[in-house]
Order: structure tokens, then sequence, then C-alpha cells
């Protein structure tokens, strides 16, 4: 072999062995962060582990919230209208937070029930700021 050719080769071979390497320690760096999102259905299904970060979402089951009078625990179950998964959570929750509206709650399964480090209430998307309301109402458009 051509000692040009054996000098590319070398490089050629170096490079894709450093953007192998590069791209190894970037998904290994981003496993750690990644959150994957779950419906009570599927941890009905097949639980996740024990120490794995995700995320549920679905309705807040109508009755199901329990608040400590104690602390600001509280307990909910969230539907998908297939399967239920209980959510433990402590701290203050959102202010759109309702029964029979939609949550999603972030924390670790440990077999029984979601235990919550974040729980997010989805909004209504026909939200519209007081004051345009009003205008729209003057004008007989809302």
């Amino acid at each position: 072999m051509h000692p040009k050719r054996k000098q590319r080769l070398t490089l050629v071979v170096l490079m894709v062995v450093g953007v192998s390497l590069a791209a190894f320690l970037i998904l290994k760096a981003m496993e750690d962060n990644l959150n994957l999102f779950y419906s009570p259905r599927d941890i009905a299904a097949s639980a996740p582990s024990n120490n794995e970060t995700i995320r549920v979402g679905g309705m807040v089951v109508a009755g199901s919230v329990v608040r400590s009078q104690e602390s600001l625990a509280v307990t909910f179950d969230l539907t998908d209208g297939d399967a239920i998964v209980t959510v433990s959570y402590a701290g203050i929750l959102p202010d759109l937070f309702a029964e029979d509206e939609a949550a999603v709650a972030t924390g670790t399964f440990d077999g029984n029930q979601l235990n919550a480090t974040q729980v997010l209430a989805k909004h209504d998307e026909n939200y519209m700021p007081p004051e345009v309301a009003d205008a729209m109402k003057s004008e007989g458009e809302y």
C-alpha cells in the first residue's frame, strides 16, 4: 500500500473512532436526563424500573384527590380511561390543577404509585385574557 494511502486510511479510521466515542459519551450523559412518557395503560401493562424517572399523563379522577392535614402532601389518581395510576406528591400544586382536568406528573414509580417530584396541569387552549374577552363581549363577537 502506498504510504500516502496508508496515512489517509489511518486518519479516516481515527476520525470514525473519535466521532463514535464522542457520540457514545453524549448519549451516556443524556441518559440520566431522559424522562420517558407513560400513560396509565402503559404502566399497567409493564411497570417501569424503580429508579427510572418517568412522566405519567392523564385525567385526574374525580374524588381521588386526598390532601394531608399536616403537610403539603397530596395523593390523586390519573387515568387514561383504561387504567389508573396513583400519584403521591409533596408540594404546592399548580393553580390549574383540578379534578377531571389533565395533568402530567414526573417522578419515580415504586411498584404501587408514582412518587412525583413535579406536577404540571394542562391549561385550557381556549384561554383568552379577561380584557380581550370583555372587549369582544362589548362588540358582540364573543
